[in-house]
């Protein structure tokens, strides 16, 4: 398969839209499980974008930004694990191995630009003081519009531009290879979501996660929804719960309150 320049295109246009939101993170268009499946949808193979999402959402779960550092990026990671996936017929595990260094790229291409975006506030300090709003706020949005371009032009460059020579490497490689790459495509979701739950997990609710995992793993299902039913009336069960013991502590508190201001203070002698 092979992506038109048409295709090409629209890629491009979106991850405008999905860099500048992971620039700002608004609206998180750009989480992979979004960006795969609008990937997929303009490539006319919408059932690979939602698998490729899925994995390399998993994959990405635990990623995120922390001050100045950057994870590698998941738009050009979700963009190209689709792309890859689409033109070389690998498999969307293996795509997503190979499309790391698409999303390294785009990470030190970020990295610069926080460096070098540091030498407009000066800039910005003297028309602040000098009350110029027209001039601080085009300066103020010129990095976002740079931000947005980079990320069109470098997707464009890598799933249209870039397509015959990565096909052409991906099939040069061997078997073992590209089956090491399908291990690891296949290894970074469970190291994703792992990620995820170190910083998130407590010990009080790994009931709740083993029972998701029995549930997922020895329950037959035609699809996770009916996991995810589960996952979400616990969810409640939870949030109801806790709501009821603190309206249970206030009333207590409450009538301590008046009890202890209802004393005469004296003591009876």
């Amino acid at each position: 398969m092979q992506v038109t320049l048409m295709e090409g295109i629209l890629i491009s246009a979106f991850t405008v839209l999905a860099g500048i939101d992971f620039w700002l993170e608004g609206f998180y268009i750009f989480r992979p499980m979004i960006v795969c499946t609008v990937t997929g949808l303009i490539l006319g193979d919408l059932r690979l974008g939602i698998i490729a999402g899925g994995l390399t959402e998993l994959a990405f779960a635990g990623l995120t930004p922390v001050g100045g550092t950057q994870p590698p990026n998941p738009v050009l990671a979700g963009v190209m694990t689709v792309v890859l996936a689409f033109t070389t017929g690998k498999s969307a595990a293996a795509s997503i191995g190979l499309s790391l260094p698409f999303s390294i790229l785009m990470q030190y291409i970020i990295l610069f630009y926080y460096s070098a975006f540091s030498l407009f506030t000066k800039k910005l300090d003297v028309y602040a003081k000098n009350a110029e709003t027209k001039k601080f706020t085009r300066l103020a949005i010129l990095p976002t519009l740079i931000v947005g371009l980079t990320y069109g032009v470098v997707t464009f460059l890598c799933a249209y531009g870039a397509q015959a020579p990565m096909k052409d490497l991906v099939n040069s490689m061997p078997v073992w290879l590209s089956h090491g790459f399908e291990i690891a495509g296949n290894i970074l979701p469970a190291v994703g979501f792992g990620l995820l739950l170190k910083s998130m997990l407590k010990t009080e609710f790994v009931p709740y996660l083993l029972l998701g995992f029995a549930a997922a793993c020895f329950i037959k299902f035609s699809n996770l929804m009916p996991v995810a039913v589960i996952g979400f009336s616990l969810a409640m069960i939870v949030y109801y719960r806790d709501k009821k013991e603190k309206a249970n502590q206030k009333k207590m508190l409450e009538k301590i309150d008046e009890s202890s201001m209802g004393g005469d203070g004296s003591d009876g002698i």
